[in-house]
């Protein structure tokens, strides 16, 4: 039997130790060092779902080389907004980052992120065309100043030779190349930043799960925890919650009865990476480069080869597949799905089941592939692929937000950030873009539930972001000043590998 619970009080509770809850910890704690934190996550270790290095592909959200941040429009034009909007978030992230390695909040910024070139590849006419049109919108903008447009067999076959290995170019390829791209390891950023609030003070709580919270008269939360290896039961009395649990953010926001989490439901989905176990062909690939998704396909089933560097080596990987499971975590139930149907969310649920037949099928033939079908899909990319050089693994949980669209329901593929009305509580559902832009999401989860001190909070956070409320890309200027600071402190001002250098390695293949 459980142990009696004890009562304690925080000023701020984080339910899960991923890349939200540390950014929101780490902000606030420079902030309002005064105040005391609390996070709490279920599994033995931080950053163990989504944030992993190997559940997720790692690319610095820039908008830099995925295309469905730039849609081509009925005339044929080009929409680049939503790119330009992506951009300046995660612009926002990197001035964070840089901030917290010149303050000693964070360490070796090459621990955690490094330079990788990000392209976006195409092939056959129309593609091309489109993506010369994109290019041609793109380039102008300051934040995206250097990309390249290349079109021609020998240009492709010197940047990506791996890719070029037995390719046939009487089929038009063409990619947009920008050097300015990083490959992102969100544990081990993770980490930092959870180590950080541990060393200032802040408790770091492991193998303990949140089992209820429960609204106090005072606007105040009792929040009940569980120690998973002793089951013993605490109860602290905090201030603000905020649940950045992921995929098991939604049922927890449910269990809080908040009234504005009523009509949103999750849909699950999971996702498989091919690995390559080929040292020689992880050294002849240096960049992340992302195709188009196939014709009635998600945004999230977009093609990538990606260059990773994790604990410092360099690995590569092919994906996503996806897949389906009713679990809303890796490391989750197969009720999930089932005990998040609640009768303010089951109209939201029926409307995009009714809706998202395209998705039900792509999903239904991603199940049917087998690994030799895999390798084929790889086959655009390199088409020499072989299956022994790749090993498939299973990348994190998704749990895409549902939201209630009239009497029915509209799936989206973003983030989407709720919050209590008096501020004592937010949370985060949702997945792409979503690591790469964690401040900007904590920054508005500040702003609506601090209200009062986030104006006092401002002089520090421009110190820590100097775009805070302006737009680099109306700002030519102060873009140039940030971005060479912030490449210098993040130690990504250092050439890459030369394609000379590339082509050699590649020969050895």
């Amino acid at each position: 039997m459980p142990n009696a619970a004890k009562s304690e009080k925080t000023d701020v509770v984080l339910i899960g130790a991923g890349i939200m809850s540390a950014t929101l910890g780490a902000l606030l704690r420079q902030l309002q060092p005064d105040w005391t934190i609390s996070v709490f996550e279920r599994l033995d270790a931080a950053a163990a779902e989504s944030s992993d290095p190997w559940n997720n592909a790692g690319t610095g959200h820039s908008a830099l080389c995925e295309l469905n941040y730039s849609p081509q429009n009925a005339d044929g034009s080009v929409d680049v907004s939503k790119a330009v909007d992506i951009n300046e978030r995660f612009q926002v992230s990197r001035q964070f980052w840089a901030s917290a390695v010149d303050t000693g909040v964070l360490d070796d910024p090459s621990g955690f992120i490094n330079p990788i070139p990000h392209v976006s590849f195409v092939h056959g006419a129309d593609n091309v065309d489109y993506l010369r049109k994109r290019y041609e919108a793109l380039a102008p903008h300051p934040l995206f100043r250097g990309m390249e447009y290349i079109d021609t067999p020998d240009e492709f076959a010197a940047r990506l030779p791996l890719m070029a290995k037995g390719r046939d170019f009487s089929d038009p390829v063409a990619l947009n190349w920008s050097d300015g791209g990083t490959d992102i390891d969100f544990g081990a950023l993770t980490k930092q930043l959870l180590a950080y609030i541990g060393y200032s003070g802040g408790e770091i709580a492991f193998g303990t799960e949140v089992r209820n919270l429960d609204k106090q008269s005072d606007g105040s939360w009792n929040v009940t925890v569980r120690n998973l290896r002793t089951y013993q039961s605490r109860t602290i009395n905090a201030k603000f919650v905020f649940v950045g649990a992921g995929g098991g953010a939604l049922p927890l926001l449910q269990k809080a009865g908040i009234k504005e989490a009523r009509g949103f439901g999750g849909f699950p989905i999971s996702g498989q990476f091919l690995r390559s176990t080929n040292p020689e062909l992880i050294a002849a690939h240096d960049a992340k480069v992302y195709g188009k998704a196939a014709v009635g396909a998600p945004p999230m089933s977009v093609p990538h080869l990606d260059t990773r560097v994790i604990n410092g080596q360099k690995g590569l990987l092919f994906g996503p597949y996806a897949g389906w499971t009713p679990k809303f975590l890796k490391d989750g139930s197969n009720a999930d799905l089932f005990k998040s149907i609640k009768p303010n969310n089951i109209g939201s649920l029926v409307g995009v089941g009714l809706t998202e037949l395209g998705l039900t099928k792509y999903l239904v033939e991603e199940l049917l592939k087998s690994q030799n079908g895999k390798v084929g899909v790889l086959g655009e990319f390199l088409p020499r692929a072989q299956g022994r050089d790749w090993e498939l693994i299973t990348a994190g949980q998704r749990v895409q937000v549902i939201r209630r669209k009239g009497v029915g329901g509209v799936l989206e593929f973003g983030t989407a950030v709720i919050s209590a009305e008096d501020g004592s509580i937010a949370g985060l559902l949702g997945a792409s873009p979503g690591a790469s832009t964690c401040v900007t999401a904590m920054l508005d989860v500040m702003q609506r539930c601090f209200p009062q001190q986030y104006t006092g909070w401002t002089p520090q956070l421009q110190q820590m972001i100097p775009s805070l409320g302006q737009k680099l890309s109306e700002n030519q200027a102060l873009f140039q000043e940030v971005w060479d600071w912030t490449s210098k402190s993040l130690k990504l001002d250092g050439s890459n590998a030369s394609a000379s250098e590339r082509v050699t390695d590649y020969e050895q293949v």
